[in-house]
């Protein structure tokens, strides 16, 4: 029953009785569909569609709880303050640090990004487990759960880059939000060309930053990486057109093997004629 306590999360309360309208009309998540007892991703993002702030949120007796990296907590609470005005909404800070555990009966809101690849992963605020860190990066790496920081950078990516239209973290029927007429041109074109995908090796990986080739060409840089795997956000016509020809990807000088997650269901384009239908 692995517990893993990441005390670099910071916890901001959104409660009152206009508290769900409010933040509908602001991130990406449906909070309309969230079930009582699951986690969803969700982003702020800015008007050109980019991830400004991303978190997980949860509901919590008349309101919900947003997860996020404690050097984002306060930005984010004054971005939300900023768009309050008349809103019947309280915002405070509310607390530091959560737990994840799987292969457990733990209660808890279970995170529908482990959920779509089959596993139950549970958060829970405060210090519940003394487990490696690193045990939940593997975790993420093999089920393909990209985060801000390691994976990409914040004002960098589309939520689209980070699968948020496959987690439950991304709606496209819910109505405007910021940043909601971007991504939604992106997804009914299907231009979406970055994908996070696994890497694997027969040897240990570079370390993260490192950037991910075909032929001399870029296609992405490393993310998370434990010992022989690790993530990355990649082009996915580049990578899928060098997998069709035979052509070596290489993480810095290291042979490197990129993979879909499956619970996508997503494929690499084999050109990139096919990429763009």
């Amino acid at each position: 029953m692995p517990a893993v306590f990441l005390k670099n999360r910071s916890l901001i309360r959104v409660s009152g009785s206009e508290a769900q309208s409010f933040l509908q009309n602001l991130v990406t998540t449906d909070l309309a569909a969230l079930a009582a007892d699951e986690a969803r991703p969700g982003a702020l993002l800015t008007p050109q569609g980019k991830i400004l702030f991303d978190f997980m949120i949860w509901q919590d007796a008349d309101g919900f709880v947003i997860e996020t990296d404690d050097d984002q907590r306060d930005a984010l609470l004054k971005r939300l303050t900023m768009y309050k005005l008349r809103a019947v909404v309280d915002l405070s800070p509310a607390g530091e640090g959560v737990t994840v555990s799987w292969e457990s009966t733990n209660t808890g809101p279970a995170d529908s990004r482990f959920a779509k690849a089959g596993v139950r992963l549970v958060r829970q605020a405060g210090q519940h487990g003394t487990d490696d860190p690193d045990t939940y990066d593997a975790l993420r790496i093999t089920n393909g759960v990209a985060v801000s920081g390691r994976d990409y950078a914040l004002q960098d990516a589309f939520p689209h880059d980070a699968l948020m239209d496959f987690n439950g973290g991304l709606s496209f029927k819910k109505g405007c939000y910021v940043g909601q007429e971007v991504v939604s041109r992106m997804q009914h074109r299907g231009t979406a060309r970055r994908r996070v995908v696994t890497v694997t090796t027969s040897t240990a990986l570079p370390p993260s930053g490192t950037e991910i080739t075909a032929a001399g060409k870029p296609v992405g840089a490393l993310g998370s990486v434990v010992g022989r795997r690790g993530l990355a956000i990649v082009r996915i016509d580049r990578a899928g057109e060098a997998i069709a020809t035979g052509t070596p990807l290489l993480a810095g000088e290291t042979p490197v093997t990129l993979e879909l997650p499956a619970w996508t269901g997503l494929i690499f384009p084999s050109t990139a004629d096919e990429a763009s239908a």
